[in-house]
């Protein structure tokens, strides 16, 4: 997504693992007209743009395009209205091959006015770009979108298991759900790219789904919404990060599915 930028903006990054043009968030956001983060969650999103804060002129704007918590968003929000700097929140979807080609979906909260000035950016990185709502609605869509795709992926992997224990050959029977009502992107990508070649390499780690379903239930919680769905969806995520390795890549979860097949038919 830099690179992307960097083709068209005179871009300065930063980054804890060492990549990036700048040495701290405050000499990258030095007199920018735009900070973007894109962090693993809200509590880092918070920290790198309170650390750049004394950098940035009145009338910059934040653009958040990490998974966050839309609480942690509209608090922090706040906070840099205070200090006259506007914000929107702008999660992608649709993984590195698509951050690659500048094809992202891009989930926007936050005023229109704000919206329209950051859209130049917004268009070199997405094709697909929706206003959804105020500051905070575009994590909130990403974050029940991120849900359904774990469920998706749940449901997707336990077809699957069921169709190997049935004696099926999977690339035909992926192939006519595919063609049918059954198909999502656990079908179409996930299953043929990560679980039938081993790969196991969605560039998304399981650890990321676990928080973003979680950022799902707290959403739901909050708004007193009974979800059984996702409350069983989050344990399933929760167990399996709990089993495999830190750094697990989410169709990992396959395994852990497999595993637990393997343990019930013993009993």
């Amino acid at each position: 997504m830099a690179a992307r930028l960097d083709k068209v903006y005179a871009v300065r990054s930063y980054d804890l693992n060492g990549k990036g043009s700048c040495q701290s968030a405050r000499e990258a956001a030095w007199g920018a007209d735009a900070l973007i983060t894109m962090l693993p969650d809200g509590d880092a999103v918070r920290d790198a743009v309170l650390d750049a804060l004394p950098s940035l002129r009145p009338g910059a704007v934040v653009v958040d395009m990490s998974s966050s918590d839309p609480a942690a968003t509209l608090a922090l929000g706040r906070a840099l209205r205070a200090r006259r700097v506007d914000m929107v929140d702008a999660p992608v979807s649709g993984a590195r091959f698509k951050a690659k080609d500048g094809t992202l979906a891009i989930m926007v909260g936050g005023e229109k006015r704000t919206l329209r000035r950051v859209m130049p950016l917004l268009q070199r990185l997405g094709t697909e770009i929706f206003h959804v709502g105020g500051l905070g609605a575009g994590h909130a869509v990403k974050a029940l979108n991120n849900y359904l795709g774990a469920a998706g992926t749940l449901a997707g992997f336990e077809a699957l298991l069921i169709a190997q224990k049935f004696g099926l050959h999977p690339k035909p029977m992926i192939a006519a759900i595919n063609a049918s009502t059954g198909r999502n992107s656990t079908t179409a990508r996930k299953i043929p790219q990560d679980v039938l070649t081993g790969r196991f390499a969605s560039g998304f780690k399981l650890a990321l789904m676990t928080k973003d379903v979680a950022i799902a239930g707290d959403l739901a919680k909050a708004l007193r919404v009974n979800t059984p769905y996702l409350r069983e969806t989050l344990k399933h995520w929760r167990a399996a990060q709990k089993q495999l390795p830190r750094n697990a890549d989410h169709t990992e979860i396959y395994k852990y599915q497999k595993r637990a097949l393997t343990s019930s038919r013993r009993r």
